[in-house]
């Protein structure tokens, strides 16, 4: 349930006239709703020398965090002249009924007319939560109860070697401690007690990424393609508990459907598989557990978790008020997780339906609100400021 929404956007005597994304001047947001006059565009305009702010409250529930309580932020903005893409940083903060809370923070930066980029994952977690063991093969009965404290930290800096390809290395941390399980015997505590033999665990290593990325505006592309190629060691001699590789592989394309519309095809694969070694539990690769938390929409974060990750998910976008104010999306989403590669690929589906309402059309920013469900009476509500993906 949405509680209230507010949209502010930085804007002091613009020089010049910034139509919205789009060209369409006759695009309206929240903010519109709350003025009056015929000069409404005129006065909206900004010269893109200020950010596009945009932050929520909302008030949602799933059946991981039960009721919950979050300020949700969104700034976008031009870190060169030239304009020729959006950086932007995302700014949340939740607590739940669980008592559970947890502070993400997101950038997504753009140096020197596009030719450095700096993307960055932060996040703290106070998480009092429930696990379901390792693989495809649990119910939501196989829960066991596990309490942690979180912290990532990740930062990866690429240049520019040709146009909209990328090229860089980074910083990636994954620490948790004071971690524990409830002693409810199953298969649950057996993987975990197989996987994570101390109460912390740390996963410390460089990464090395090649990125292609032909969208002008991450938060909600009308067109385009973004492929992120990760390899990350993970190395005692940096603090990581034992020494253990992961491969990321990102892609996702984005189609005018129809041609002609303001309509948008998406399509998204996300794959994470672990080379060698053995990660702890925690660091498993599992769905909800992407840098913005929203792969396995359907389903509770965590829900399945196993060394290797294949998931694919695609989306229609659509218009719903001519003004571009409403929309909606409907969604489909398949996921296999497994131990090694001669496991049984067992496909776990999950879909729903969303609306979005936008929040400033110059940003293009949306906030999306859908309802997500999976097999075995799996289901929940999902915010996002900014689309999916």
């Amino acid at each position: 349930m949405l509680v209230s929404v507010m949209a502010a956007q930085a804007n002091d005597k613009p020089k010049t006239l910034l139509k919205p994304i789009g060209g369409n001047t006759e695009s309206s947001d929240v903010l519109d709703l709350f003025k009056k006059g015929k000069n409404k565009v005129e006065k909206d305009s900004t010269n893109g020398e200020k950010p596009f702010f945009s932050v929520i409250p909302v008030v949602g529930y799933s059946m991981q965090s039960g009721l919950t309580g979050a300020i949700i932020t969104n700034t976008s903005f031009y870190l060169d002249e030239h304009r020729s893409r959006f950086s932007n940083l995302l700014i949340n903060g939740y607590y739940s009924e669980y008592h559970q809370y947890w502070f993400t923070a997101n950038n997504n930066l753009f140096f020197e007319k596009s030719k450095l980029h700096l993307i960055g994952d932060m996040r703290y977690y106070k998480f009092p939560t429930q696990t379901y063991g390792l693989g495809t093969n649990s119910t939501l009965k196989d829960a066991l109860k596990i309490d942690y404290s979180y912290v990532r930290i990740s930062q990866i800096i690429t240049r520019s070697l040709l146009p909209n390809f990328f090229v860089g290395i980074g910083f990636n941390l994954d620490y948790h401690w004071n971690i524990h399980p409830d002693t409810l015997q199953g298969k649950a505590l057996n993987d975990l007690n197989r996987y994570q033999r101390t109460n912390h665990s740390n996963s410390t290593g460089v990464s090395f990424n090649v990125i292609y990325d032909s969208r002008k505006n991450p938060e909600n592309t009308a067109g385009g393609t973004y492929v992120n190629l990760q390899y990350r060691p993970n190395m005692t001699i940096l603090g990581s508990d034992s020494n253990w590789q992961s491969l990321l592989l990102d892609l996702r394309h984005f189609i005018p459907f129809p041609a002609s519309s303001r309509n948008v095809l998406a399509l998204w694969n996300y794959y994470n598989f672990t080379l060698n070694g053995t990660p702890p539990y925690l660091d498993t690769p599992s769905i909800g557990w992407d840098a913005f938390s929203n792969t396995g929409r359907g389903y509770v974060p965590g829900r399945y978790a196993g060394k290797n990750l294949m998931y694919f998910e695609s989306e229609y976008r659509f218009v719903l008020s001519h003004n571009g104010l409403l929309g909606g999306v409907v969604f489909g989403n398949m996921q296999n997780i497994y131990q090694r590669w001669s496991d049984k690929h067992a496909i776990i589906p999950g879909g729903g339906v969303g609306i979005r309402l936008k929040m400033n059309k110059y940003s293009n920013t949306n906030l999306g609100i859908d309802y997500g469900f999976g097999v075995g009476g799996s289901h929940g509500l999902f915010f996002n400021l900014g689309e999916v993906f």
